[in-house]
C-alpha cells in the first residue's frame, strides 16, 4: 500500500482528476499519518456550492481539518495568486499540509513558482467579457498563445488581459517567474493516473449522487444571483443544472450534458498532469 512509503515529516500533494477519489485518499492520509487538509480545486474555493462542486461534506470538515474550502464570496475574483499567498501563510504554520486538488496551475505555481503579475482593471476584464474567443486569440503573441490551451476562454482571455493591462505578454512575465514556494524535492508530490473509461461511469454516478444530495437545490437557491459571468457560477454542472431550473432543459438532457462538459474537463486535467507532473509519483486510481 501507498501510504506507509510517504515520509509522515513532509508535506503531500495530492492531484488527480474529477471523480478519482483523491478527497477520499487525502482524508485516509490525514487520518493515518495526521495533517491539515487544503484545497487546490478552484471550484471549491466558493461559499455557494458544497454539493454540486463535491466538496468535503460538513461531517468530513468537522472530523479532520480542512482550510481553503468555501471561503470566498460567489461574486468574489481569485486567482492562482490569491490561492499561493493563502497557501505561504498555511505552509507558516505546525500543522501538515495535504494539498489536494485539481487545478494544475495552483499546483504549478506552487512548485515551479507563478509570476507576481499585477491585478487586471476592471475596465478591461469589462471589455474582455464582451469580446469572442476568436477576437482574444487574434491580439495575442504567438509566445504566449503556444503555451496555453487555446480552447480554454478562461486562459485566453487571462492572457489578454494582462498584455493590454501590463503592455507585457504573459509569456514575458512567466519567463521572469520567481523561485516556488515549495520545490518538488521538499514534498511527496502524488498524481492520480485514472483511465478514461475507469473514470467515465464514476463521473456519470457521482453527478447523479450529486442530484440525490441536493445539487438541485443548491443551484436554486443561487438563482436570483447567478450570473454565468461569475468565474463560481462557471463550475461545472452549474449552468446545465441552472439551464433545467429555468425551464430552458429537460433534466436528462441537463444531465447530459454536465457528463460531457466534466469529461473534457478530466481530459484537459490528464493531459496538463501528463505534460506538467512528469516528476511526480504516479498513483492508479483504480487500485485504491
Amino acid at each position: 500500500m501507498l501510504l506507509p512509503d510517504l515520509d509522515p515529516d513532509k508535506p503531500v500533494l495530492l492531484a488527480g482528476p474529477t471523480a478519482s477519489g483523491k478527497s477520499s485518499l487525502a482524508m485516509e492520509i490525514a487520518q493515518k499519518q495526521g495533517g491539515v487538509i487544503v484545497n487546490a480545486d478552484a471550484s471549491q474555493i466558493y461559499d455557494c456550492w458544497r454539493v454540486v462542486t463535491a466538496r468535503p461534506s460538513r461531517a468530513e470538515e468537522e472530523q479532520l481539518p480542512h482550510r481553503l474550502y468555501g471561503h470566498v464570496a460567489y461574486y468574489g475574483q481569485y486567482s492562482a495568486g490569491h490561492w499561493l499567498r493563502e497557501v505561504k501563510t498555511l505552509l507558516e504554520g505546525a500543522e501538515r499540509p495535504i494539498i489536494v486538488g485539481g487545478t494544475g496551475l495552483y499546483f504549478s505555481a506552487l512548485t515551479e513558482g507563478l509570476a507576481e503579475i499585477p491585478a487586471t482593471p476592471d475596465e478591461i476584464r469589462k471589455h474582455a467579457d464582451s469580446l469572442t474567443l476568436e477576437m482574444l486569440l487574434a491580439q495575442l503573441d504567438p509566445q504566449t498563445a503556444a503555451r496555453i490551451d487555446l480552447n480554454n476562454r478562461a486562459r485566453v482571455q487571462r492572457a489578454w488581459e494582462v498584455l493590454q493591462a501590463s503592455g507585457r505578454s504573459l509569456a514575458d512575465w512567466q519567463d521572469d517567474t520567481p523561485a516556488p514556494i515549495m520545490p518538488i524535492k521538499a514534498c511527496s508530490a502524488l498524481v492520480m493516473d485514472s483511465p478514461k473509461d475507469w473514470l467515465e461511469p464514476r463521473i456519470r454516478h457521482r453527478f447523479d449522487q450529486m442530484l440525490a444530495q441536493g445539487a438541485l437545490e443548491e443551484v436554486e437557491a443561487m438563482r436570483e444571483r447567478y450570473d454565468p459571468k461569475l468565474p463560481s457560477c462557471k463550475a461545472i454542472g452549474v449552468p446545465e443544472l441552472m439551464g433545467y431550473i429555468c425551464g430552458d432543459l429537460p433534466l436528462e438532457a441537463a444531465r447530459e450534458q454536465a457528463a460531457i462538459a466534466t469529461r473534457r474537463y478530466a481530459k484537459r486535467q490528464r493531459s496538463w498532469f501528463r505534460s506538467r507532473m512528469k516528476d511526480w509519483t504516479l498513483i492508479s486510481s483504480s487500485a485504491l
